[in-house]
């Protein structure tokens, strides 16, 4: 299935913040911060990446939904699929 790269900008803002939050623990591991620091910074783009893929999905059933197409029940399965393997 694809979607409307429009639609999808959330995501592309989101894992761009991810992609500089990224580069700020490298610069905090090269520092010689402290474990705590970096470990939370880790976490907050692991719940981001998520987020993000969330997002996808979700945008992708109600692309399905309201378009409603013969393959619909296909790509909601195909989604269904990617869903449970982000949780």
């Amino acid at each position: 299935m694809k979607l409307d790269p429009e639609e999808l900008n959330p995501v592309i803002t989101r894992l761009r913040r991810a992609q500089g939050q990224i580069g700020g623990v490298i610069a905090m591991i090269e520092d010689g911060r402290e474990c705590r620091d970096i470990v939370t910074q880790l976490a907050a783009i692991g719940k981001a990446v998520d987020r993000a893929g969330f997002t996808l999905v979700s945008t992708g059933v109600r692309s399905c939904l309201a378009s409603g197409g013969e393959d619909c029940e296909e790509d909601l399965a195909g989604l269904e699929k990617l869903f449970l393997s982000l949780a």
